[in-house]
């Protein structure tokens, strides 16, 4: 397994850091980067119900991943055909995204669709706490109002109350280089939060485990190369983290490349058992661009915060 990490000291010299446990990584070039496994999307710019395109079926397969959509009758859902059932997973997505639901495959939809992002469903068992919720709370005499943003696994899943220290290791495969930067996320939510982290020896037991793998890795979540799907996690109390190997990783903001950092707070977030947030700022939002570092925003923390009591 090969894949790059690249490291920003300046603004005008970057470190060219090669990690490879097997094998060698080679610096990429224009002509031999890979399409994103999005792209695909682009072509159906201003597809709508009605149309018959031979990418379609991969826009339905795409939106079967991310939670939107699911046909009873799986002929549908290998067919070309953009039939009712779809045009509706395309306005409930773009509801989910703040983009007008005219149920179109439009510049924005396209924009949102094509951005690499986490590889976990943005609705679970067709449950989907995207949309905002109205909230209400009794403070004195006065009801307040809230709309909340943020989201759970179904069943809000959680670690029990009695587990406030949870303790992770890396597989052997792990590159040192990258460690310090997952830390340094796992710091943030504790300070954050109730919680406590520690890093174990990698030959002990622990709560949480964290890796890099490629394509299918045997957890019935395949990622899918480059420019696809970033990482994934799983709700508690399941605690696998994986990074996917084919990305070019950094560590902090370089163009082309995905900060370790970055994705370690989103991914730590599902491992508490938060889902995605509809609010772009928040670091539980499921996209994020090369080039781009986030932080915990107050919605993240309203979020872990409203799923464990304050």
């Amino acid at each position: 397994m090969a894949f790059k990490i690249f490291h920003p000291i300046s603004f005008i010299v970057l470190i060219f850091i090669l990690l490879a446990p097997i094998g060698h990584a080679r610096r990429s070039t224009p002509s031999d980067r890979k399409s994103s496994p999005f792209d695909f999307i682009k072509k159906l710019e201003g597809c709508h119900k009605g149309n018959n395109t031979k990418e379609i079926h991969e826009l339905k397969a795409y939106l079967e991943q991310f939670g939107y959509l699911k046909y009873q009758n799986k002929t549908h859902a290998t067919d070309d055909d953009f039939d009712d059932i779809l045009e509706s997973a395309i306005k409930t997505y773009q509801k989910n995204y703040h983009i007008k639901p005219s149920g179109i495959v439009d510049d924005k939809t396209i924009s949102k669709m094509t951005t690499p992002r986490c590889g976990v469903p943005d609705i679970v068992n067709g449950t989907n706490y995207m949309q905002s919720r109205d909230k209400k709370h009794k403070s004195g005499s006065s009801n307040i109002h809230t709309v909340s943003h943020y989201s759970f696994f179904p069943g809000n899943l959680r670690w029990p109350s009695s587990k406030t220290h949870l303790t992770y290791r890396f597989l052997p495969n792990f590159p040192n280089n990258a460690m310090a930067p997952v830390a340094r996320a796992f710091q943030k939510w504790d300070s954050a939060t109730h919680f406590t982290f520690a890093q174990v020896q990698t030959n002990q037991n622990s709560d949480l485990v964290i890796a890099f793998h490629r394509r299918d890795h045997g957890d019935g979540s395949p990622f899918d190369g480059p420019g696809g799907v970033l990482a994934h996690a799983f709700a508690p109390t399941n605690g696998r983290f994986h990074y996917d190997a084919d990305e070019t990783w950094s560590i902090g903001p370089v163009a082309g490349a995905f900060d370790l950092e970055t994705l370690a707070l989103h991914e730590i977030g599902h491992l508490l058992g938060l889902g995605h947030s509809s609010v772009n700022a928040a670091i539980m939002f499921s996209g994020i661009g090369a080039g781009q570092i986030k932080n915990l925003h107050d919605n993240d923390i309203q979020g872990i915060r409203a799923l464990y009591g304050r």
